[in-house]
């Protein structure tokens, strides 16, 4: 996928993902603050807009940090400041990429989560977005194209919602819950579900099956 490509690609899919929004809020209301619909659906706008005025010949790595900076300046919250440093993460594995390979993605995904772990202090079966980044991570390894690559994110981002939904929460106000935590899915792995599933349908050839 060329940057170009990769331009389009996150627009359409973040278009879709904007139709997750009460759905999460509500998720986050059980959970946290309630706002992860907003910071979703502001967010989402915020970036394509952003996506839309970047140059003709900018980089993978210029998307990503534009990504970035357009979602964290969109919300004041938590979730947006770390998905930001995730994205500018992701970006420095870019470096000097003018095309993404899966390979790329999976490097992106990777450093991502990396820094999702550091930043918010989180790892595995804390039930946060940290678990679906991770599962994605580990599922990309073995992808050899771009569509099995996108299939194999679903079915594990999917996998982490259902692993960690009988968990008890351990990070932010969802800790505060304790065991009423459990058996509700976490609204940021959800959010991921959600952004990879709308990755999958904003495809090309899966936007023309669906017209």
């Amino acid at each position: 996928m060329n940057a170009p490509e990769l331009n389009a690609q996150l627009r359409r899919s973040l278009a879709v993902l904007v139709d997750s929004a009460d759905e999460l809020r509500d998720l986050d209301q059980q959970l946290g603050d309630g706002d992860l619909g907003i910071t979703v659906s502001m967010g989402s706008r915020a970036v394509i807009a952003a996506l839309e005025e970047l140059p003709g010949d900018a980089t993978p790595t210029d998307i990503a940090r534009a990504t970035a900076k357009a979602f964290a300046n969109a919300n004041p919250s938590t979730m947006a400041a770390l998905v930001a440093g995730a994205l500018l993460a992701g970006s420095r594995v870019w470096a000097d990429k003018t095309e993404i390979s899966v390979t790329d993605a999976q490097a992106f995904v990777e450093a991502a989560a990396g820094s999702i772990a550091q930043r918010g202090k989180t790892q595995r079966d804390d039930k946060t977005i940290y678990d679906g980044l991770a599962d994605v991570a580990d599922a990309l390894k073995g992808a050899t194209d771009a569509r099995q690559a996108t299939d194999a994110a679903v079915a594990a981002a999917a996998g982490a919602v259902e692993r960690t939904t009988p968990l008890q929460s351990r990070r932010g106000r969802a800790s505060w819950l304790q065991e009423r935590s459990i058996g509700i899915p976490d609204p940021g792995a959800t959010a991921l579900l959600r952004f990879a599933e709308a990755w999958r349908v904003s495809r090309p050839e899966e936007s023309a099956l669906l017209s």
